[in-house]
């Protein structure tokens, strides 16, 4: 099945990754990543996967605001545990993006392209997450707040009705319709949603 058409609005968010360029895929080490591949990595679309798209590609975007971004070159600052709530979706997308990862990530080439230990969970911020360059020390807070961008009234009933085995029909159509249209206008509201402060880092 094709995904929602508002995917197709989302723009495309493009990074030079180094280590892509040395191993020669692609040799100009430029990614382009879309919305749809947050989705695919999350394997849905919510206002969660939103926020984090959101909140990486502003960041990063705000952090080389005359170049290309670089991936791989990002450290992620969580507030919270990576196991708490929405935390671990959050760190999943922005990891992505960034090429950013824990303990398990790629460990590097003689001492150059490590992304491995680059997540920071339980980072003491007052944001929902944190990016910080590792060349210069440049850091981004971004807060995320889509709590303003109310669903359509129809949504919950029909999700009570979902989870508790009183469906009626149409229910699951309404509930995914209304869902994404949210979803929608969340991305179309980037500015209103997320806000983002610079922050020194040593």
């Amino acid at each position: 099945m094709p995904l929602p058409d508002f995917f197709d609005r989302v723009p495309p968010f493009t990074l030079c990754d180094p280590l892509a360029a040395f191993l020669g895929a692609p040799a100009d080490g430029l990614l382009t990543y879309t919305y749809a591949d947050a989705v695919r990595l999350a394997g849905h679309s919510c206002p969660t996967v939103a926020g984090a798209w959101l909140m990486t590609t502003r960041a990063l975007a705000t952090l080389w605001p005359d170049t290309t971004p670089e991936r791989g070159t990002v450290r992620l600052l969580l507030p919270d545990p990576q196991d708490s709530g929405v935390t671990g979706v959050v760190a999943a997308v922005a990891g992505l993006l960034t090429g950013a990862a824990g303990p398990g990530g790629f460990k590097g080439l003689g001492g150059r392209f490590g992304r491995a230990g680059l997540v920071e969970y339980v980072s003491d911020i007052p944001a929902s997450l944190g990016l910080v360059r590792t060349d210069t020390g440049q850091g981004v807070l971004a807060q995320y707040d889509p709590s303003a961008i109310l669903p359509d009234p129809a949504m919950r009933p029909a999700l009570q009705r979902l989870m508790s085995g009183d469906a009626e029909p149409g229910d699951a159509a309404v509930f995914a319709r209304t869902w994404q249209e949210r979803v929608a206008r969340i991305l179309e509201a980037a500015d209103s949603v997320v806000t983002l402060a610079h922050f020194p880092q040593a």
